[in-house]
């Protein structure tokens, strides 16, 4: 079923883990953590009930999480110095990425979007009267910047980049960054940036944001989420950066859609940056990712490239399937062999075949050991 603006309302990742519950499969299809989240995350939050007066924050959002927010990126090994006018905490990344399209388009304004990509990003580009332009990664998905460049037309009013990226795993680094800006800095062109998953990089790779980059940063929404940081996804906060000029224009927008986020989750999150390791979760997720790739060898599947980043891992299928699409096998490999993963083509707009499918690690240990085992005595 398609709504108006010709996109689905039932997505693959609905799809896909609905199949996983009716066959009882192992779900490695999404990226919900199914272990505990930190005790002390779990008693702060309990702590804010007494501490705080229950109402609404400011727009801006807790005081206290706002300094902690300052402290926590400035511990950074590419450290990002913020002011308090450069900080705005909003209840989720989806919201930040869709009040930040908001804020900066006008009727046929287009924006370019990496695929493959988040299925959120097109959507909220058309509710807010955008065109999407697609530019589509090769399959060793490193950005090729001439066929970027030949994206950008005088229509373009923002870029939409996700690093680390889901699917893929890839990370864009300083030099990344210097390249985006080269194609950009003659135009009146915004950066949308989704880090959400700016704790999971591994193999000595650290995050480098788009806010370091002097000039990006003063044209760049650049968008957290302490959901995905601390496994806590339900709690609803994360939070956006602009610099001081961008804004008043994102908060004039967010005042009438949320106003503000959930405020025990703000002073819960604040008290535990305090003594929050991003060390430990970066190892906690490694670890993970090394066993998923490890038992995966042992299977015909077939990792190309190890995630640079994210909770996800593309792996191509052609090794157990010459003739299946990727969506037929993603149906098959959680009805027929009880694992599920997502088609890469969910991450496309135009939905075409392709020979990869995502899994998600960020699974208890057992469950990937279990799944993986059972794909190898399986397939």
């Amino acid at each position: 079923m398609e709504n108006i603006y010709g996109f689905n309302h039932y997505s693959f990742f609905t799809e896909m883990s609905e199949l996983a519950s009716r066959n009882n499969s192992f779900d490695l299809s999404l990226g919900l953590p199914d272990f505990a989240i930190d005790e002390r995350l779990k008693y702060f939050l309990k702590e804010s009930a007494d501490a705080i007066h229950h109402n609404y924050e400011p727009i801006a959002g807790n005081p206290l999480l706002i300094e902690n927010i300052i402290k926590f990126n400035l511990k950074r090994e590419n450290k990002i110095s913020l002011k308090e006018n450069e900080i705005t905490i909003v209840p989720c990344a989806t919201f930040a990425l869709y009040t930040s399209l908001k804020c900066i388009l006008n009727q046929g304004d287009e924006v370019i979007i990496i695929q493959p990509s988040y299925y959120t990003y097109g959507p909220s580009v058309f509710l807010n009267g955008g065109i999407p332009v697609y530019y589509d990664l090769d399959n060793d998905f490193v950005i090729n910047w001439e066929k970027l460049q030949n994206c950008i037309s005088e229509k373009t009013k923002a870029i939409i980049v996700n690093s680390p990226q889901n699917p893929t795993g890839k990370i864009w680094d300083q030099s990344d960054w210097n390249q985006l800006y080269e194609l950009i800095k003659n135009r009146e062109i915004y950066l949308i940036s989704e880090e959400i998953y700016d704790t999971y990089c591994y193999d000595g790779i650290q995050h480098y944001s788009s806010f370091i980059h002097p000039e990006l940063k003063k044209r760049t929404f650049c968008i957290f989420s302490f959901g995905k940081m601390f496994h806590s996804t339900g709690w609803k906060v994360s939070y956006l950066l602009t610099s001081e000029e961008l804004t008043p224009k994102f908060r004039c927008h967010q005042q009438y859609i949320s106003y503000s986020a959930n405020a025990p989750a703000q002073y819960a999150v604040a008290k535990y940056l305090e003594v929050f390791d991003s060390s430990e979760n970066q190892k906690l997720m490694q670890h993970k990712r090394d066993i998923f790739n490890k038992l995966i060898a042992d299977t015909p599947l077939q990792t190309e490239q190890k995630s640079q980043g994210s909770v996800f891992q593309v792996v191509n299928f052609r090794n157990v399937s010459k003739t299946m699409t990727d969506v037929e096998f993603s149906r098959w490999l959680t009805i027929e062999k009880k694992v599920a993963c997502l088609p890469l083509s969910a991450f496309y707009n135009s939905k075409q075949d392709s020979d990869y499918v995502r899994f998600s690690f960020s699974k208890k240990d057992e469950v990937i050991i279990q799944a993986l085992e059972h794909l190898r005595k399986n397939l």
